[in-house]
């Protein structure tokens, strides 16, 4: 009874705190955060917050009967591509993956015909494309667009949304998942501002990292306070449109808000100790927490001009 009391008084706080946001991110597609107010993520946060509470409780969070959510992976994934099963699996719908390779893609079938053809009894599609960039991001905006004149043209009866599992744009599904972490970490939002944030280069050997995570949390952890600091070797840019946006949009306009930050004037080694340690690694997102009321912590790193 005490479980079922927590859950039912959780619930209403979210209901009256999800009252006031009016987000209308129903039947939207969700391809980068900055396309997104600042109401519509604090919507998402709550939601998600909602339904993890009525999993733990083992209530039914099923949405759907039945319909499709139908994955597309151009790259390797484990973490997403599990991730958007269970998400799926949550709101009851079935995954269904699209393997291009076993498609009529593979004999030159148009982005149009498939988009709509996949999309009958379709909810949700999923689009992981990284590869290349000025290409990932291009390709989910013209999946929308077909699914929008099969709508118009009565191909479909109703228009599947579009979310990006990551692009060469941005990673906000994995953004918004640390940003969460966060929030339950530091207590909300509001504890967060002012917490330190560097995001950091890191050496794989294997194969090279996308530029969508880095620039994914220095556009949306500068919007909520958040004090960033991008540090890499020289020559590893990221879109000059990503870095616009992380200025131009931190908080919204809220003053609290503060743009990604240099460790020192132009390109410049990062030697000496820096006044805050690590606190928390969060390896997916490959950035730090740092605080203050910890001792020291030195790296060698460049940074980014400042904005």
């Amino acid at each position: 009874m005490e479980q079922l009391y927590f859950l039912i008084k959780t619930m209403d706080r979210l209901i009256e705190e999800l009252k006031p946001l009016q987000s209308g991110l129903y039947g939207k597609d969700f391809l980068l955060t900055w396309e997104r107010t600042e109401a519509e993520l604090k919507a998402i946060l709550k939601i998600a917050e909602g339904l993890k509470s009525l999993y733990e409780s083992n209530c039914s969070t099923k949405v759907f009967q039945s319909g499709l959510a139908v994955s597309l992976f151009r790259d390797h994934s484990t973490r997403t591509r599990f991730s958007y099963a269970s998400a799926a699996n949550l709101l009851g719908l079935t995954v269904q993956d699209l393997d291009e390779g076993k498609s009529q893609i593979a004999h030159g079938e148009t982005v149009r015909e498939t988009a709509n053809m996949i999309s009958f009894l379709t909810e949700a599609i999923g689009i992981w494309d990284d590869m290349y960039l000025g290409a990932g991001n291009a390709y989910m905006q013209e999946v929308a667009e077909s699914l929008d004149l099969g709508r118009a043209d009565g191909v479909l009866h109703q228009r599947p949304v579009v979310v990006n599992l990551q692009c060469d744009m941005d990673h906000p599904t994995q953004s918004m998942a640390d940003l969460q972490h966060l929030v339950q970490t530091y207590g909300s939002l509001e504890n967060l501002k002012g917490k330190k944030i560097a995001m950091t280069w890191a050496y794989s050997p294997s194969y090279g990292k996308p530029l969508s995570v880095p620039q994914g949390i220095i556009s949306l952890m500068t919007r909520f306070g958040m004090e960033v600091t991008l540090a890499h070797p020289e020559g590893y840019d990221l879109v000059p449109e990503c870095m616009k946006n992380a200025c131009t949009l931190q908080g919204d306009g809220n003053p609290n808000g503060a743009a990604p930050k240099q460790g020192s004037q132009g390109f410049g080694r990062l030697g000496t100790k820096m006044p805050c340690a690590e606190r928390e690694i969060h390896r997916m997102g490959m950035y730090r927490i740092i605080d203050e009321d910890y001792p020291g912590w030195q790296s060698p790193l460049y940074a980014l001009p400042a904005c």
